[in-house]
């Protein structure tokens, strides 16, 4: 065996047993609730303002390429269900878990790679104290509530965003638009919305996390190590929203 391979190899053992440590150390005591307080205020309070920017925009500019897209076809009406659909089953889970990855995932990867090299984490070790349960646990329990949470706002401002686009720009029914997006408010749809944020919130925190306590070789592995994060959330969300968006077709009994 090649020792890239190995070295490849043990990477991936390590994250798999971190990945799975790190939820069941929410069922166990101590439970460190203040720092799973103080990350759910970081990662959700402190992603509100970008969130919100960045879900208004995705449903102005949907809504408008839409409208013009359906124009040229005389079903201009049909905007509304368009925007609906797509942003609660695809866009809106898959844009926010991306911009989550950016701004929480790099900073989980900066903060415990910046306590791994000021030996903060063998200090942990020292007294007894299990890192994986003090500072990966707190992270995923905080990613898995405020991601969804997150999403849940972001797609309310993106059918906002399309609101505004479809009346006011494209000046159709602001009624119609309405019944529209509550006609697609059925049971499949919100399912399939709101199951990936927490599968997402979970693999973000999990490989951030994972990168920050593998960093090594100072402000340079530290910086690899954040990058990293950010680049491997980035895929594997991509990956897995394909993956899952195929499997719940299957389970929901939807044709393709």
């Amino acid at each position: 065996m090649k020792p890239d391979l190995k070295n490849i190899l043990n990477h991936l053992q390590s994250f798999y047993i971190l990945s799975i440590k790190a939820p069941l150390g929410m069922f166990s005591r101590p439970f460190y609730l203040r720092e799973t307080i103080e990350q759910m205020d970081y990662a959700g309070a402190g992603s509100f303002l970008i969130v919100i920017l960045v879900s208004l925009f995705i449903g102005m500019a949907l809504s408008l390429q839409t409208s013009v897209e359906l124009a040229a076809l005389g079903l201009k009406m049909y905007t509304g269900k368009i925007v609906g659909v797509s942003i609660i089953r695809e866009i809106g889970p898959v844009a926010i878990a991306l911009s989550y990855a950016g701004r929480v995932g790099s900073g989980m990867a900066s903060e415990l790679g910046s306590m791994v090299l000021g030996h903060q984490v063998d200090i942990l070790r020292v007294f007894g104290v299990d890192p994986v349960k003090k500072l990966v646990t707190p992270r995923v329990l905080s990613s898995i509530i405020m991601l969804p949470a997150l999403t849940l706002v972001g797609d309310a401002v993106s059918l906002l965003g399309g609101y505004y686009i479809a009346v006011f720009v494209s000046h159709q029914s602001g009624p119609l638009y309405w019944s529209q997006i509550k006609d697609i408010m059925d049971f499949n749809n919100i399912f399939s919305g709101l199951s990936k944020p927490f599968l997402f919130g979970y693999l973000i925190s999990c490989i951030s996390c994972y990168m920050g306590l593998s960093t090594t070789g100072g402000a340079r592995g530290l910086r690899k190590a954040t990058t990293t994060a950010v680049v491997l959330s980035t895929i594997l969300i991509i990956i897995t929203d394909f993956a899952l968006t195929r499997i719940l077709i299957f389970i929901l009994g939807m044709k393709v």
